[in-house]
């Protein structure tokens, strides 16, 4: 795999009976197999391929508030909060750290929006600061140049996709739980009207609550179940540099191009919002729904091509749960690099950072960023599959928000109180129109 990833250890064998099975290892399932954990529960994690091998290690590895739709952002608080305790509850290393994060713009428009949000963040108790140009430009000296404006939010942070959901998967088994990697979940059993049992290709484990943190791949899954939930994704493509810049920010964004520091101090380096959109029936079939989505993002989103029909992720297509499914014919999605892109990407940093020219591209690599309709996460129980709990559509969010997420389902699966309000991540609310409710992202 292109993308740098730790690995962690398997569990060898499978159990028979569990309190809860959460289907998918990254950055979200297994937040929720760690809180299941911590609380005495008999928590089984099995994936298709290895943990955190697809999104949650092919992200950013931003934590962030700052310009957060109002429905996430309470959640992205409490992950905030929760990134810097699990380190102190494990003593594992997700490399989460407050750096703060830092915007630069010369667009009027785009900076009124800045203020627009740092005004409604106030309002909320959530810590950003709006730059004159004179701060922006002397905070972004790294650039060379002049800015109109831009925003630091200093209690925002940063976290290492390539160690942070091994960490967590880690201290899922120092509790007791187990993880099983190269498991792929073909389906559930229901009796009674209710779930009874996952069946994974190497057996069926008996429980009464599964959780799918499926990312790309729940669409397809929900579907085997008579579920609908309109998913559909965009191919991003992705480079780091190797160690060698100094004097840079840890994190910085502008429209132009978007640089993080690495775990290894290489840098991430990225274009906000850019993508491909790789043709599938899946598309196809939820295409009206998230035409709200395309009107938004149009500017900066292109056509792909078949690299979703050669996925598999997104077929409607039914399956055996005796047989093997398209989740076992592709253990880690690892889509076509869009290369146009990454010299694109590559030309723009070196050109906003000058001393990036002091290193060296390390990697390349796509990933697919799986979306909802209106851009927020769908997180709840399925009523018409009692004990089936449901996340996923994390809309390019999920790795920031992946402790926040976790702990809700947590408190979903075992009655608590929730550690958010539940409601606007519900999936009952994509029987409704999006028109008008569309995530600024």
């Amino acid at each position: 795999m292109p993308a740098p990833l730790n690995r962690v250890a398997t569990t060898p064998e499978l159990p028979s009976t569990a309190d809860v099975v959460v289907i998918g290892g990254g950055i979200v399932g297994v937040f929720a197999a760690y809180y299941l954990t911590r609380r005495g529960l008999k928590v089984a994690l099995v994936e298709k391929g290895l943990i955190g091998a697809e999104q949650s290690s092919r992200n950013w590895g931003w934590c962030r508030q700052q310009n957060r739709d109002a429905r996430e952002l309470p959640m992205s608080t409490k992950s905030l909060d929760l990134w810097e305790r699990f380190a102190t509850e494990t003593g594992e290393d997700t490399g989460f750290r407050r750096c703060g994060l830092f915007y630069l713009s010369n667009s009027d428009d785009e900076l009124s929006g800045w203020a627009r949000w740092h005004d409604f963040a106030r309002s909320v108790g959530v810590t950003t600061h709006m730059l004159s140009s004179a701060e922006a430009t002397e905070r972004g000296r790294a650039t060379g140049a002049s800015w109109k404006g831009g925003v630091f939010s200093p209690t925002d942070g940063i976290a290492d996709p390539a160690s942070a959901a091994p960490a967590v998967a880690r201290a899922i088994l120092k509790l007791g739980g187990t993880v099983h990697q190269s498991c792929a979940a073909r389906g559930i059993d229901i009796e009674g009207g209710g779930l009874s049992g996952v069946v994974t290709e190497h057996g069926t484990i008996r429980t009464k609550i599964a959780i799918l943190a499926g990312g790309a791949w729940a669409s397809s899954f929900c579907r085997q179940l008579g579920i609908r939930f309109p998913q559909a994704s965009v191919r991003s493509s992705i480079l780091s540099v190797s160690p060698g810049a100094s004097g840079l920010p840890d994190a910085l964004h502008t429209s132009a191009v978007s640089v993080t520091r690495r775990g290894d101090g290489g840098y991430t380096l990225a274009i906000s919002g850019g993508g491909r959109v790789d043709l599938t029936p899946q598309q196809f079939r939820y295409a009206p729904q998230f035409l709200p989505m395309f009107v938004r993002r149009w500017r900066s989103l292109a056509l792909g091509g078949l690299e979703g029909f050669r996925s598999g992720h997104e077929t409607l297509a039914r399956w055996r749960l005796d047989a093997p499914t398209p989740m076992e014919r592709m253990r880690i999605l690892d889509p076509k690099v869009d290369q146009r892109t990454i010299r694109l990407t590559h030309s723009r940093a070196l050109e906003l950072l000058p001393a990036l020219r002091n290193t060296n591209v390390s990697a390349v690599w796509a990933g697919y960023v799986d979306s909802t309709p209106d851009g927020v996460p769908g997180i709840g129980e399925i009523t018409t599959v009692p004990g089936f709990i449901l996340a996923a559509g994390f809309s390019g969010h999920g790795f920031g928000i992946g402790p926040g997420a976790g702990h809700l389902i947590a408190d979903i699966a075992t009655g608590d109180t929730p550690i958010v309000d539940p409601r606007p991540y519900h999936p009952e609310r994509f029987q409704r129109s999006a028109w008008g409710k569309v995530a600024d992202f």
